[in-house]
């Protein structure tokens, strides 16, 4: 069993790579095969097709943002919280940048993977103003209601869709590095930034700076 199961964690780590670095829809079943030196027969016995290996690295991306994307159990949150917060997202938006590029493709294609999207999209939303409201309890954030789903969508807007943003700006749309993707936060950031306490005002401020990227630099 072991054997079989070091395959099948093979070929899914191969595809997110190569999905990454060539785009999900340059590279097919037989391209994934011959990368790993195995035959398309052995690819297969895993999994049905490449939709499979897609919604099995899609469930990888939910399980890792929902460990991440939930407040402190036994305290409010921090600033550093945000930090965390913030480096995570970049982490997990690095590592599977290939669904941010081809989303729209990817779910237009798999009907299951579309409805599976749109169920993680709203538990998102939902946990991002949770989040929100935590640093308002905390005294780091000024907001009501309104602005938390507003400034939650946004955020989410923006960061569901800044790798495609670099994709379509960039000089070289191949080489899409994570100083580019961190720029994303700051414009984030950017959206909180009327909403801080003044008390908080000074370390907001720093943790900005942390994010920001020069525009020459995000779209070189």
């Amino acid at each position: 069993m072991a054997p079989r199961t070091k395959t099948r964690e093979r070929i899914v780590q191969t595809s997110l790579e190569l999905f990454n670095q060539q785009g999900e829809r340059s590279v097919t079943t037989n391209h994934i095969a011959a990368h790993m030196e195995i035959s398309p027969g052995n690819l297969y016995y895993h999994f049905a097709n490449k939709q499979a290996i897609i919604a099995e690295l899609f469930s990888e991306y939910e399980v890792l943002i929902g460990s991440f994307l939930t407040l402190p159990a036994d305290r409010t949150p921090t600033i550093e919280d945000k930090r965390d917060y913030f480096l995570a997202i970049i982490d997990a938006m690095w590592r599977y940048r290939f669904l941010h590029r081809d989303l729209e493709h990817l779910l237009t294609s798999d009907e299951e993977l579309a409805r599976c999207y749109r169920r993680f999209s709203y538990r998102c939303l939902m946990q991002a103003m949770t989040i929100y409201r935590g640093f308002i309890k905390a005294g780091i954030l000024k907001m009501d209601e309104s602005q938390i789903e507003w400034t939650s969508l946004n955020t989410w807007i923006i960061l569901t869709s800044w790798v495609r943003f670099l994709c379509t700006n960039r000089e070289n749309s191949t080489e899409i590095n994570q100083s580019a993707i961190r720029r994303g936060v700051y414009q984030v950031l950017m959206l909180e930034s009327v909403f801080v306490a003044p008390q908080a005002r000074e370390a907001f401020d720093a943790l900005c700076e942390t994010f920001h990227a020069s525009l020459p630099e995000v779209l070189m």
